[in-house]
């Protein structure tokens, strides 16, 4: 299923918030910021390119990594790997997130 979720899916979403579920089931608002295409990432033969997927939590949140549910407009994505990047002089309250699709 991963396999044919592509940029596009997540385009509608780009500044809006949204509901990331967490591996124990919880509920984490976020917020959608950025999707980067990564053609030089693409696996030989793949029709879909290479991306990624980078978002924030609306509040604090000690999640960290892990397989989430992050429903879209068209197809409800389960089992997801979801890896937390550092703030990084960004606002220390808020977590941030990243998917990888290649």
């Amino acid at each position: 299923m991963l396999n044919l979720v592509t940029s596009e899916h997540f385009r509608p979403l780009l500044a809006g918030s949204s509901t990331l579920y967490l591996p124990d089931g919880s509920a984490l608002p976020i917020q959608i910021e950025r999707v980067r295409e990564t053609p030089q990432a693409t696996l030989p033969h793949n029709p879909r390119g290479a991306f990624s997927v980078l978002f924030s939590s609306l509040g604090p949140t000690d999640f960290v990594d892990g397989l989430c549910c992050l429903p879209l407009p068209d197809v409800c994505l389960e089992q997801v790997f979801v890896s937390r990047e550092p703030a990084m002089g960004r606002n220390a309250e808020r977590g941030y997130f990243c998917i990888v699709f290649n």
